[in-house]
């Protein structure tokens, strides 16, 4: 079945670039779409990836599955994480694509969500390392099909739990089947985000690796990030929970990789950063949800800020886009200007996130 309407109407071979000083956006289901990444661009993600794509459901034409790889100019480089557990759909979705003009695609081996468990797709397949091969072997042709560079990275986790690990054979055989570059989330799956990411493992991994090694997990600002590069070795990082939490997060890590400070974070600042997300989510996508969608967001960007629970609840009765400036001009008016809302490392709550 051919995959529709799938085509960037822009170029889209950009590679993804590696380095200590270039950050990547995680794909984040139900929050990196194309308004999100736009954003976190504007602040120095050098790479962004999609939201979680089903391979099946590009394979029977979903509309939903298909909006989410809508993209617009300056969205590159881009990968497009795909998720699912049978090698000819996987490799099917990944060759339709690249006919589409894509180049760049994940293959999501890391979530542990119920829903993806049930599916056999995500960390399920952990449990199956055979499959995981066959799966990279059919993506990685299909993507070695482009008139243009193009690849395939692979998104791991350590196992499915404690007693099954996968690392490092699997992460090497990856590597050998021609993986573009790993990405290590250092927790088992039946941890969900609970414990704390085991460092440990990824600096085992990095020494052993040849391609690129991306560390992910409890990066929570850009210190984390630059101190998980210098106790691991890692190639670079990917940031998701720290990234919506703040996307200048980004900008504060270039920052401190070039050894200079993050810039403070005031009112003034904050207010700068809801107001470009806003305008991007109403030029990209002004849905009737759009509105209840960033309603949710915003207090997730001001949680450092005096009020923010009383901004919290006016938001909940806001109906219109008027509203929410008003409401937006009501509470980051009042606050101080020179209050400092900056890298607060990652002992912050992760309530919210």
């Amino acid at each position: 079945m051919a995959i529709k309407h799938l085509a960037p109407q822009f170029p889209q071979a950009a590679e993804p670039v590696f380095g200590a000083d270039r950050p990547w956006l995680a794909p984040l289901a139900g929050y990196s779409d194309l308004p999100f990444r736009l954003l976190c661009r504007q602040y120095g993600a050098t790479v962004c990836v999609s939201e979680m794509i089903s391979a099946r459901g590009l394979y029977h034409g979903s509309r939903r599955t298909e909006e989410l790889l809508a993209s617009a100019p300056g969205d590159t480089p881009l990968v497009i994480q795909l998720f699912g557990g049978e090698p000819e759909i996987m490799g099917h979705a990944v060759a339709s694509l690249v006919k589409s003009g894509w180049r760049w695609f994940d293959c999501n081996l890391g979530c542990s969500v119920r829903k993806m468990l049930r599916q056999n797709a995500g960390a399920s397949l952990l449990g199956s390392p055979e499959t995981v091969l066959e799966i990279a072997r059919a993506m990685i042709a299909a993507a070695a099909t482009a008139e243009e560079p193009a690849g395939v990275g692979f998104k791991l986790r350590l196992g499915l739990g404690p007693g099954r690990p996968v690392l490092p054979d699997l992460a090497l055989r990856l590597e050998d089947a021609g993986a573009a570059w790993i990405t290590l989330h250092p927790r088992y799956a039946s941890q969900g985000f609970t414990g704390r990411a085991n460092w440990d493992e990824l600096a085992r991994l990095a020494g052993r690796l040849g391609i690129p090694l991306l560390a992910s997990g409890d990066l929570f600002c850009a210190r984390d990030g630059i101190d998980c590069l210098a106790a691991t070795g890692a190639t670079g990082v990917m940031y998701a929970r720290g990234a919506l939490r703040d996307p200048a997060i980004f900008a504060d890590h270039k920052n401190l990789a070039r050894g200079l400070a993050p810039k403070p974070k005031d009112a003034g600042a904050l207010r700068a950063m809801i107001d470009a997300h806003l305008w991007l989510a109403r030029k990209y996508c002004n849905y009737p949800n759009t509105l209840l969608r960033m309603r949710s967001i915003l207090p997730r960007y001001a949680r450092l800020l005096p009020g923010v629970n009383e901004l919290r609840k006016a938001l909940c009765a806001c109906e219109d886009w008027d509203g929410l400036n008003a409401i937006l001009d009501r509470h980051l008016g009042q606050a101080p200007g020179t209050e400092n809302l900056g890298d607060r490392g990652s002992s912050q709550s992760e309530e919210g996130v």
